[in-house]
């Protein structure tokens, strides 16, 4: 099992989007082979909106495929365009 880590910096009064994406985004991620489950959390008192959404899959590999599907590339490459700061940055968590 491994767990990773997605940080996303969200533009100001993009917050309600980016939360309905999200929950769209987890029906499509909830019927792939590898993936276990994902949560979303907001950083509380920040300057400017930042979410983590933490996910646990069956194998880092798992993971990469769904990041190198088309829809994950379509969600986004929208994002960037019009709900992100930034990129956003994973980070991967392996469990001994």
């Amino acid at each position: 099992m491994v767990t990773i880590g997605m940080n996303y910096d969200v533009r100001e009064g993009k917050e309600q989007i980016f939360e309905k994406a999200f929950a769209r985004v987890l029906q499509v991620m909830s019927q792939l082979e590898g993936h276990a489950d994902s949560r979303l959390y907001r950083q509380v008192g920040a300057d400017s909106p930042e979410y983590l959404i933490v996910s646990r899959w069956s194998s880092e590999e798992a993971f990469r495929g769904f990041i190198a599907s088309d829809q994950f590339k379509k969600v986004t490459d929208w994002g960037s365009a019009q709900i992100l700061r930034g990129p956003p940055r994973h980070t991967t968590y392996t469990e001994s």
